[in-house]
């Protein structure tokens, strides 16, 4: 169904497949305002229609120790998503895509992420997903926001944009790998896929993008300093990364101390300037050269435009097994305002939200 959604949409003219769209979904409303979904945890919890149950369909499905929902289960496959109210729709269509898509959906334990302890995010969670493994985690502020500096979207310069420099210490010390990803995309293909994709020696995997001009991640300044550019000597292939899909390898990573090792390079952007962009940055300084690749149909990202204009992007040549709507267009909030990119219809199908709410 997905690869015949894909061909049709790729082939329309953006008019057409705008207006087939609004036609689809005539009652497409604001998602409601932080502060209005903040004033009413019923509200908050009724935003959302339920999941239908999902169960392992394949015969290599653990039975009786998936169920088992001790996230120290060594059979589970973990996830890691931040939730706020912001990106919140985006979070629960990636849940739900995941789950749609697994053949083992009660061998997934997912890892939520959230920077505020007043919230009742855990309560739509559950009440949206029923059976659904999952612990919720609370990331203070406090930790990074003496380290972020300016960037150039608003969006990227949120707390909890770098929580996942910190999930090794948030996680259960149990869980020894996660995949971490963002809150704006979907997954297209079996999550344990990605899962078991091997790291051999390194820390963490991702989709490289070694044709991308990885130079312009970083300020003039940065390259004419030794002692900042000079970090790269000696790394055979430097290539870009997009931090919004990851396999890591946790145990290495308290092992090795690298949540310190960001936190240095974000400390010297404070004072020095050396990059433009977010949280992105200090990873490709710590991992660029030293990623396990994985394959690109896991992240076909960059549909969701550039970091100003949103403007909408076709897909890159290839395979998808994921989706990724980075950049500043986020699919809901241009479907709800009748300006959909042609692509974002392939978003819609995990939409849970209530738009009669």
């Amino acid at each position: 169904r997905f690869l015949e959604m894909l061909w049709i949409t790729r082939l329309s003219a953006f008019f057409s497949a705008a207006m087939a769209v609004i036609v689809l979904y005539p009652s497409l409303q604001s998602f409601p305002p932080a502060a209005a979904i903040r004033s009413s945890d019923r509200s908050l919890v009724s935003s959302f229609r339920n999941s239908p149950p999902f169960r392992n369909a394949a015969e290599e499905c653990l039975s009786s120790s998936a169920a088992d929902s001790n996230v120290c289960n060594p059979s589970l496959v973990h996830v890691a998503i931040t939730l706020d109210v912001t990106y919140l729709r985006g979070s629960i269509a990636a849940v739900n895509s995941i789950l749609q898509h697994s053949l083992c959906p009660e061998s997934v334990f997912f890892h939520f992420i959230v920077s505020s302890e007043k919230t009742n995010l855990e309560s739509l969670v559950r009440s949206t997903f029923q059976e659904l493994k999952f612990n919720v985690y609370y990331f203070a502020p406090e930790t990074v926001r003496g380290l972020i500096s300016s960037s150039v979207r608003q969006a990227l310069e949120q707390p909890l944009n770098y929580a996942r420099n910190y999930l090794a210490e948030l996680l259960e010390g149990c869980v020894n790998r996660v995949i971490y990803l963002d809150s704006d995309l979907v997954v297209v293909d079996d999550i344990a896929k990605l899962w078991k994709t091997g790291l051999g020696s390194r820390l963490i995997g991702a989709p490289e993008y070694c044709h991308a001009n990885f130079t312009k991640y970083f300020t003039g300044g940065f390259w004419a300093e030794e002692r900042f550019s000079g970090t790269f000597r000696g790394r055979r292939r430097a290539c870009y990364f997009n931090t919004g899909v990851m396999v890591i390898d946790l145990k290495r990573w308290r092992r090795g101390g690298y949540t310190r090792r960001i936190e240095k390079w974000m400390e010297i952007q404070r004072t020095e300037r050396i990059y433009e962009l977010g949280s992105l940055p200090p990873f490709l300084l710590v991992f660029a050269g030293h990623v396990a690749p994985i394959s690109l149909r896991w992240n076909q990202h960059g549909l969701g435009g550039d970091n100003v204009r949103g403007s909408c992007r076709d897909l890159h040549p290839g395979p998808v097994s994921l989706l990724h709507w980075s950049g500043s267009g986020k699919p809901w909030l241009r479907l709800d305002s009748k300006r959909p990119c042609p692509l974002d219809a392939l978003w819609t199908p995990y939409d849970l939200y209530l738009h009669s709410h």
